[in-house]
């Protein structure tokens, strides 16, 4: 094996993360997220109930998505070990297999850490695109991770941010995050939580939160909220007094209301948005409504962008 190049084991294909992170793009995973959300509603995808656990030292996590179309069959696995940041290695790990719809036969791996930081902020993009109003301009972003950067340039493929206002809890990586998004051309500077909700066209939570990061009275009217955080039984980024002034969209509504954001949305209706998408739904309906979209993070998200990867590295382009 050769670490960043293709190989071959019988009819299987294997991409390293080396050879991943070169294909991926914005663009790339935009269509495909896009395409995923429409297939998720389908009548012929199941998307199965995710497996969380845990490794054997304290703090270590992994998870499994899996879920099949007619035409993608596979599973994502995501790791988080803190410890290895002592070793020099990544804490997150993600890995996609396809199988091959036919036969069951292992299709190819392919390793999707970076890849997966891109459709993370393609489904806000996605979102974003379709349900915030067509003038937004001011983003407000709460975290100050890894994901967040990505979050943050994600939409600013679809929306013409004027100005980026960053909350985090520690100052030094506040202060980080602002000099990364002024590095790549976009006007950051760091903000207080009330603040910054009060100018905001667009909030994005990334965080691991488990109470609300934010006062429900802080949301201007026409605010859209991309809650991208929420992907396990007690998370929670927003005040639930939001939800009775607000429309609810998702990426998967069972999920969502299982281990995403509205696990604490106390039934409150909910549109995937899929049907947004394929008109079926209709998505922001005035320019003073507030709409909330809860990203949990769907298998078929990770099949088609894995696809779309694998498709690229096959054309020789």
């Amino acid at each position: 094996m050769t670490f960043g190049i293709e190989y071959k084991v019988g009819n299987m294909i294997y991409l390293s993360e080396a050879q991943t992170s070169k294909l991926i793009s914005h663009e790339l995973a935009y269509n495909a997220v896009k395409e995923a959300f429409v297939a998720a509603i389908d009548d012929k995808a199941n998307l199965f109930p995710v497996v969380n656990a845990e490794g054997a030292n304290p703090n270590e996590m992994f998870s499994l998505k899996s879920a099949s179309t007619p035409e993608l069959v596979g599973w994502k696995t995501g790791s988080y070990w803190p410890e290895n940041q002592d070793k020099g290695l990544p804490c997150h790990g993600t890995n996609v297999f396809l199988l091959d719809p036919l036969t069951g036969m292992l299709q190819a791996v392919i390793a999707a850490t970076t890849v997966n930081a891109y459709r993370t902020g393609a489904a806000d993009a996605v979102a974003v695109n379709y349900l915030a109003r067509k003038d937004a301009s001011v983003l407000t972003i709460f975290g100050t991770g890894h994901q967040a950067e990505y979050e943050v340039l994600a939409v600013s493929k679809v929306r013409s941010l004027t100005k980026v206002l960053v909350v985090g809890r520690s100052v030094s990586k506040t202060e980080f995050l602002v000099k990364r998004l002024l590095e790549k051309g976009i006007n950051a500077e760091a903000c207080d939580a009330q603040a910054a909700c009060e100018q905001a066209d667009i909030i994005i939570t990334a965080t691991t939160a488990q109470a609300p990061l934010f006062e429900a009275q802080w949301v201007q009217p026409g605010t859209h909220i991309s809650a991208m955080g929420a992907d396990k039984v007690g998370k929670q980024e927003l005040p639930t007094d939001l939800y009775s002034h607000a429309r609810l969209f998702c990426d998967f509504a069972s999920q969502s209301i299982f281990i995403g954001e509205f696990q604490h949305s106390r039934n409150t209706p909910i549109i995937e948005i899929g049907q947004v998408i394929n008109e079926s739904a209709k998505g922001r309906q005035s320019a003073d409504e507030v709409s909330i979209f809860d990203s949990s993070g769907i298998a078929i998200q990770d099949l088609f962008v894995a696809s779309h990867i694998l498709e690229l590295s096959q054309s020789g382009k």
